[in-house]
């Protein structure tokens, strides 16, 4: 079960093991601009859930409609390559098995036992809601997205300096009797 948490907790976008249920949405706000382009990313990412944590690094590539996720264990061993798109999504894991499931919530729930929102995270990780949800936004001085709240999640965003406009962290936490921490640093992106 614990390796199972290891490999799920990267899942990213990874990022964000979840198994529990949805808190009520807060009040939506004005909608962002949540243009759905491609993009490149590459960092390293930890994850608590209780008592247990894991830390590894990823490489994910999105384009709309379709994402492909690389996770390793810091030493650069891979773990698990997800890769899905509106009709099905796929893991292959170290071991060489590979599940396949028609949604990747489906997906994250039979391969690694919690489900994580990964449709979400295309947007979270470039600090945006993700479209058609309600959401709350928090901003910082320079009108930067600094905090997210939706689907349950609270999202906090971290820049390298006050002219960036991407965050180079992003730290994902759902509350609760189970609480869960995801933390992502982007090191590069494309």
């Amino acid at each position: 079960m614990k390796r199972a948490f290891a490999v799920g907790a990267f899942a990213f976008a990874a990022f964000v093991l979840a198994g529990c249920a949805s808190l009520p949405p807060p009040a939506p706000e004005a909608p962002l601009a949540a243009a759905d382009a491609p993009f490149a990313v590459g960092g390293r990412i930890s994850a608590r859930r209780g008592d247990a944590g894991v830390a590894g690094t990823f490489s994910w590539r999105h384009e709309p409609g379709h994402d492909a996720i690389e996770l390793s264990t810091p030493l650069g061993q891979t773990l698990a390559r997800l890769d899905g798109n509106a009709s099905e999504a796929r893991v292959q894991l170290q071991d060489g098995r590979v599940e396949r499931a028609p949604t990747w919530r489906a997906l994250t729930e039979q391969a690694f036992g919690v489900t994580i929102p990964v449709d979400g995270l295309a947007s979270w990780m470039r600090a945006r809601p993700r479209p058609d949800a309600p959401f709350t936004v928090e901003r910082d001085a320079a009108g930067r997205v600094a905090g997210l709240r939706q689907d349950g999640w609270d999202i906090g965003y971290t820049y390298a300096d006050d002219a960036a406009r991407s965050p180079f962290r992003v730290t994902l936490a759902y509350p609760g009797a189970d609480p869960v921490e995801v933390r992502v640093v982007v090191d590069r992106r494309e």
